[in-house]
């Protein structure tokens, strides 16, 4: 492990603070720094109404925060479908979810 000096640990310690005192205004909602308020859980909404049966059935895709940025939790109808999953499978689950039907009359 490699020795660190004193200069070097005052500079850690005032970037901890920074990077403390920055945290605690986003949690309070500070605005006038232009710093931004944390973003909700839920990112996204995706209602489908399909009239293809000839009853409306509604379908909610509801997308929340993930543990990475480029992915998503979805919820469909309240159920857990995918724990991680990014944007482009979701489209394509709405598109599977969806069949085509032929005409009625």
């Amino acid at each position: 492990m490699y020795r660190r000096s004193h200069k070097y640990q005052q500079l850690r310690a005032r970037i901890a603070q920074s990077i403390a005192k920055r945290e605690n205004e986003r949690l309070k909602g500070v605005n006038e720094t232009g710093i931004e308020p944390l973003l909700p859980d839920l990112r996204k909404k995706i209602e489908v109404t399909s009239y293809d049966t000839g009853e409306s059935k509604t379908i909610t895709f509801e997308i929340f925060q993930s543990d990475r940025i480029d992915c998503y939790k979805v919820l469909v109808d309240g159920k857990l479908w995918k724990k991680r999953v990014g944007l482009s499978k979701i489209l394509k689950g709405i598109r599977k979810a969806l069949p085509r039907h032929s005409r009625l009359g």
